[in-house]
């Protein structure tokens, strides 16, 4: 059965109960104690990157995602370039990741001079493929004294950054098992996957490291805001260190004992993250529901409705569509947003972009189909669902 656009906006808008008013791919929403803990740190002068909510935020996430330490940081980049750093990443060096991916992922191994090498994703999860990932290093890898290199260019191929493309986990334990044999570090780039699970443990708990964000159009927002979670003491130890300009405890004297980054997350952030956590439950009950909702409106069509892979909960960050080819998807895209309602077509391919095109990379065939044709619908949680929504 087709399914016309006109048809597609008219469930959106029900949805949402707007008639005419504009509708974001994805807005945050401040319903609990974001104001209170907000004015509570300007009330306590601790508005930068001391004070109490920064560690509650920290222990909040740990509670949540069953990670043994969690960092704090400024944006979620910040919290992958020094995850990549933690994680023995070096000048030169060849990190795989998966072209399908937002442009902080490749920023965040360029900072330290390091060059990414693409493989393909998997359709059904829209992240790094767990046999692509095999092939490439079986064929161009070799292994010497614990350490990958890349047979053709002679360079170590140091970490492995796969990321939950939308929210949807990749196959997090093939990916380990591979990147254990081959002795390469797995960083997770969890940016967009907070409160998704792949056979119920949380992303970002998989790897070495895992980074997220808070950025404001995230699931739950600390207005920018980052973090890194790991079980490694001694690297969480690191990661608070380095993030604070490497500063050295003292009571009163400005000794660094190396290069550091401003990093941190502000006490003011932290306010607004520690709010929206305790909130955190409610959204991804109400975008589930939504993400429900677009599977069923879309199972009587030849559209396919992009769901949560076998093995994992989504969060659905992002609701994402796959049309016919690049010209359906290009004329939906214009009819969607001449008429207010938000929607956008997947990332261009990291291996497109000027900086990256040189990069070393395998067959792409999957992402290269999935960038033509993927449009992500609103996705925004609702402050309340009707009994028809649930």
């Amino acid at each position: 059965m087709s399914i016309t656009f006109d048809k597609i906006l008219e469930f959106i808008r029900g949805y949402y109960n707007q008639a005419s008013e504009p509708i974001l791919l994805h807005e945050p929403i401040f319903i609990g104690n974001e104001r209170n803990y907000v004015l509570d740190a300007i009330d306590s002068t601790y508005v930068s990157s001391v004070g109490k909510y920064v560690d509650r935020f920290e222990q909040m996430m740990c509670d949540y995602t069953g990670a043994a330490h969690a960092v704090a940081t400024v944006n979620g980049t910040a919290a992958l370039h020094i995850s990549l750093i933690l994680a023995g990443v070096r000048k030169d060096d060849l990190v795989i990741t998966q072209p399908l991916t937002f442009i902080a992922t490749c920023n965040a191994l360029s900072y330290i001079g390091a060059e990414p090498l693409f493989v393909d994703i998997d359709k059904d999860t829209l992240g790094l493929s767990p046999s692509k990932l095999k092939h490439f290093l079986s064929q161009s890898t070799r292994v010497i004294n614990k350490e990958c290199y890349h047979k053709d260019s002679g360079r170590r191929i140091s970490a492995c950054v796969p990321m939950h493309t939308f929210g949807h986990p990749t196959k997090l334990d093939e990916l380990v098992s591979i990147c254990e044999s081959f002795h390469i570090k797995l960083v997770e780039d969890a940016a967009e996957s907070i409160g998704s699970t792949f056979k119920g443990k949380h992303t970002g708990t998989f790897g070495l490291l895992g980074a997220f964000s808070f950025n404001g159009n995230k699931t739950i927002t600390a207005g920018g805001g980052g973090i890194i979670v790991t079980d490694d003491n001694k690297l969480a130890k690191l990661a608070k260190h380095l993030t604070t300009q490497a500063k050295v405890a003292h009571a009163w004297d400005f000794v660094h004992d190396q290069v550091g980054y401003n990093y941190r997350l502000p006490n003011l952030n932290a306010a607004l993250a520690c709010a929206q956590m305790e909130l955190l439950e409610k959204f991804i009950s109400s975008k589930r529901q939504l993400a429900k909702a677009y599977k069923n409106f879309f199972s009587v069509s030849e559209i396919e409705f992009i769901d949560e892979p076998i093995g994992a909960k989504s969060n659905f960050w992002l609701n994402a569509i796959l049309l016919k080819d690049k010209s359906e998807r290009d004329s939906f895209l214009q009819f969607a947003n001449e008429r207010k309602v938000m929607a956008r077509p997947a990332w261009m391919l990291m291996n497109k972009l000027e900086m990256f095109k040189n990069c070393i990379a395998g067959n792409l065939d999957n992402a290269i189909d999935i960038e033509g044709r993927l449009v992500n619908l609103p996705s925004s949680a609702l402050e309340h669902m009707s009994d028809t929504q649930k």
